[in-house]
């Protein structure tokens, strides 16, 4: 049953990366029709593509097989994902249009998945809800090292979750005894490796709590239609040094799975 205290009038797109990913969550959403789920690609730009063709379709979502398995818009009348850097009145007229449906239009983007989780902050197997979604290597690199976005002054390189919605989740998961941090999750476009790179991270974000690849795609994606968005993830592998033989791939889509169900109970 949906949370009365937090009610989310309209349906939520989840966006994921793979198809085992989205299995795990629809398993765990249990055939509630009030979700779409995607699986949009790895990786920033494909979950920002794959997320804004969702969300300009008015609530149809593409057949989330994949990437590939996406349409592209024709010139039928089916709608146009949003030009980069978005439109003023079109950002708006979106989300009236969608509200002015009865709640038929998505109300909320949630990138879900499977992540890295840093040492101490995020163990193995847990979970991890977003307060913000950080896009952790946009930037450049200068004589004094990296720069980010902000420094640049060219936008920003965070986007913040929904609060309230963000810290419903986190303490439904703990009262099911799921264990779970919050903090931001960083997105990266290539996978930390190394100690040094994670310890770097770190510097960067001191309170960074996971890393993932699609995050700040999926929420920037929603910015653009005026909507909120939340990131949630179970935790396969600790960030830094490459251990292939330690990922709990498995162990972390069945937390995944788990997580899914309760997400459903707080919406």
């Amino acid at each position: 049953m949906a949370n009365k205290e937090l009610p989310i009038r309209g349906r939520v797109l989840i966006v994921t990366a793979v198809d085992a990913e989205r299995e795990a969550v629809l398993r765990g959403l249990g055939g509630d029709r009030r979700f779409d789920v995607v699986a949009a690609g790895v990786g920033p730009a494909a979950a920002a593509a794959g997320t804004a063709f969702a969300l300009a379709a008015g609530g149809r979502a593409p057949s989330a097989a994949g990437a590939e398995a996406a349409p592209a818009p024709d010139a039928t009348g089916r709608a146009k994902p949003p030009r980069a850097g978005g439109d003023a009145a079109a950002v708006p007229s979106a989300s009236a249009r969608f509200a002015a449906a009865g709640g038929d239009g998505y109300a909320l983007v949630v990138s879900a998945g499977i992540a890295g989780g840093f040492p101490g902050r995020a163990p193995v197997g847990s979970l991890v809800v977003a307060t913000a979604l950080v896009a952790a290597d946009l930037g450049a690199e200068t004589a004094n090292g990296f720069a980010g976005v902000d420094e640049l002054g060219f936008g920003s390189a965070r986007l913040a979750a929904d609060a309230r919605l963000a810290g419903a989740l986190a303490a439904r998961l703990a009262a099911a005894g799921l264990p779970v941090s919050t903090g931001p999750v960083l997105t990266v476009t290539t996978a930390t490796g190394t100690a040094a790179t994670a310890a770097e991270h770190l510097r960067r974000v001191p309170d960074a709590a996971a890393e993932a690849m699609e995050g700040f795609g999926a929420a920037e994606a929603a910015r653009q239609f005026g909507l909120p968005a939340l990131e949630l993830r179970a935790i396969s592998n600790a960030v830094g040094p490459r251990d292939r033989d330690a990922w709990r791939i498995g162990d972390a889509l069945r937390a995944l799975e788990r997580a899914s169900e309760i997400l459903k109970e707080v919406l």
